[in-house]
């Protein structure tokens, strides 16, 4: 008899972004005159930078002559790209990260959620709340929790994340060994300062726990003072993994490429005792599983760090982040409190109300789509999450129609 994985079973209802596309679908099956702005998921508008698709083009023309001609490549990722990672991600940051420490991958959701086959079941794991659903739902298909009582998983450790602590939490005063944190952060567009960071780091080393850390909104930050990765911290090398994504710094949502840092000296521990190598664990894992992301992505990913590549993608960047100003100042001057949009593609509105019944009224009244808080968490009720991800044509009007709605 083959039996089922019941921890799916004590999955809440349906995915956040599920439950939201049901709902817009619902909407538009009555109402097929609308036009429907979707300021919703945090999916790309802009086409690919012109160095990117150059490049992928080029790497495509190579694939069909034999002299140029590639098979399989290292599942790890070609050398170019691991090498143009470390140097402009990394090393130009005073980071020492080398390019065998850079794993690549076609996506950080996946990573984020594999990452969990290196680790004990009986891990006490940390997550913040509100956060990025993967998190959650990864750890509760694993059976790494319990059931959902009152909106939290039994097991887990919520870092609750609220206008009190500027959505930033701080170390718990208890142990736990696996701590994910993601800055800047999804869904509330809050950023940590390097003292914040420093006080994980020394929290991971003084209890033997690793820090997940997710950054693959860094190429939104503006603030010189904020640390783009976790490596910039002095020790993080020790307690920390990685994440980031050219989903949002390059457009690549669709084209599929990102990759995971694993220091070479990262531990985890037998029951004795015994240090074992994360980085070796995750090499065995990444090849045993994976084939490699393909040949002219990873060219394309390259050219992300040329000349006109970078340029492109930071006028790319910047589009967006003009998106986020004109979404947080049109929410302000209606008197709404909002946190983001200036280090951060998301827009983190307090609502003073239901997540959901302020994402139909939106829905409704103004026929755009946002994203309810409190599909983020317990902490995210009350609050909504805009994105920046759009047309600066269709922001404008979206911010006309909620005016005129919450007017």
């Amino acid at each position: 008899m083959i039996l089922a994985n019941e921890n799916y079973g004590k999955l809440q209802a349906s995915y956040l972004f599920s439950e939201i596309a049901k709902r817009v679908k619902a909407f538009q099956a009555a109402h097929p005159e609308a036009d429907v702005i979707r300021l919703g998921i945090g999916d790309v508008t802009l086409p690919l930078a012109p160095a990117c698709l150059e490049a992928m083009h080029k790497a495509v023309d190579e694939l069909g002559h034999a002299a140029t001609f590639r098979g399989y490549g290292p599942e790890q990722g070609y050398d170019f790209l691991r090498e143009a990672i470390a140097k402009n991600d990394y090393q130009a940051r005073g980071c020492d990260i080398e390019p065998g420490e850079i794993f690549v991958s076609d996506g950080s959701k996946c990573d984020c959620a594999n990452i969990q086959e290196l680790f004990a079941q009986e891990l006490r794991i940390a997550i913040p709340d509100p956060v990025y659903p993967v998190y959650v739902d990864t750890n509760v298909m694993a059976g790494r929790t319990g059931a959902n009582v009152d909106g939290r998983y039994q097991g887990l450790h919520y870092l609750e994340s609220t206008p009190a602590n500027g959505f930033v939490p701080a170390p718990p005063a208890e142990a736990v060994d696996l701590i994910y944190l993601c800055f800047p952060n999804n869904p509330t567009g809050a950023v940590a300062t390097r003292e914040q960071l420093a006080a994980w780091v020394a929290y991971a080393k003084a209890n033997k726990a690793l820090l997940l850390f997710d950054a693959a909104y860094e190429a939104f930050i503006r603030d010189p003072e904020i640390p783009h990765s976790i490596y910039e911290i002095e020790g993080a090398k020790d307690v920390a993994i990685e994440f980031r994504s050219f989903s949002k710094k390059a457009g690549f949502t669709g084209v599929r490429c990102a990759f995971t840092v694993v220091p070479k000296n990262l531990v985890a521990y037998a029951k004795d005792g015994t240090e074992i190598p994360l980085h070796a664990m995750w090499n065995r894992r990444h090849t045993t599983k994976f084939n490699g992301v393909s040949y002219p992505v990873q060219r394309a990913a390259e050219a992300v760090y040329s000349r006109d590549g970078a340029c492109q993608c930071t006028q790319q960047v910047d589009y967006y982040l003009g998106n986020a100003k004109l979404i947080r100042k049109g929410l302000q001057d209606l008197g709404y409190t909002c946190v983001g949009g200036d280090n951060s593609p998301y827009v983190w509105v307090n609502v003073q109300g239901s997540s959901w019944d302020f994402f139909d009224r939106l829905l409704n009244e103004a026929q755009v789509v946002t994203t309810p808080g409190a599909g983020f968490g317990k902490c995210g009720e009350g609050f909504i999450r805009i994105s920046a991800f759009n047309d600066r044509t269709r922001v404008i009007e979206a911010m006309e129609r909620i005016a005129s709605a919450l007017r």
